[in-house]
């Protein structure tokens, strides 16, 4: 029952003594009740994905870190379409999907990958990722889990936030996030550089990581670091130091 089943999940965030659950604790404890072998947690806001929120593990983090720089895959999936999304088999789909995305998730260790939506009412503000390390589909006492685990999360997140300073983000999500601050800045230097909006700068900076083979962090440093410098034609353009 959603009843008994949120009762558990709550339980286990206080476990230990615990009154008030970081963001790193919110995604262990997603992770270990879906039983699954890692979790993160993604926000967005509209088409922006404004960061990862928490990770669990080392795989959890690159998948959200992926899907920052390709702009596709489970959790960009599951926000957008307001539903779960569901990959039981990453490495041999049924249908083909994230093609930019996969490869490097199942090279990583993910076989099978969950996302879903994080809402509040009316509001979305992101997804629940979870992965496993094997292939096959989520049991269905799994996926219920799952549903209230996210609706846990969505109504976490939000109760952290709304305790902090108008325009600031909340010390309990910011210890454990990351929020691509260096791609912002890159961003911003990218519009003043080509006369472009910021948007648009996002989207040419996602354009060389992508043709780069590279992570979207890793261009916005070396823009930061006035190591790169992108042309016109948002294509790659030469190192200018």
């Amino acid at each position: 029952m959603a009843g008994d089943r949120l009762l558990r999940i709550l339980t286990k965030l206080s476990s230990g003594g615990v009154t008030e659950p970081d963001a790193a604790r919110l995604c262990e404890v997603c992770a270990d009740i879906s039983g699954m072998s890692g979790a993160g947690i993604l926000l967005m806001d509209g088409e922006v994905q404004k960061g990862s929120v928490c990770s669990s593990n080392e795989v959890s983090a690159l998948i959200e870190e992926l899907q920052y720089t390709l702009g596709e895959g489970p959790c960009v999936d599951a926000y957008r379409s307001d539903r779960p999304v569901i990959e039981p088999d990453l490495a041999a789909p049924s249908t083909p999907r994230w093609l930019a995305f996969t490869p490097p998730a199942v090279e990583a260790g993910a076989r099978a990958i969950f996302g879903f939506p994080l809402q509040v009412g009316g509001i979305r503000i992101g997804a629940l990722n979870l992965y496993r390390d094997r292939p096959g589909p989520l049991s269905d006492e799994q996926y219920d889990d799952a549903l209230v685990l996210a609706g846990v999360a969505a109504q976490t997140v939000l109760a952290m936030q709304v305790q902090a300073p108008p325009g600031m983000l909340a010390a309990q999500l910011d210890e454990g996030a990351d929020f691509r601050l260096v791609v912002h800045q890159a961003a911003g230097m990218v519009s003043v550089q080509l006369g472009v909006s910021v948007g648009e700068a996002l989207v040419r900076l996602r354009a060389y990581a992508f043709a780069n083979d590279r992570l979207l962090t890793e261009v916005a440093e070396a823009v930061v670091g006035l190591h790169l410098r992108l042309n016109d034609d948002h294509m790659p353009d030469a190192a200018s130091g």
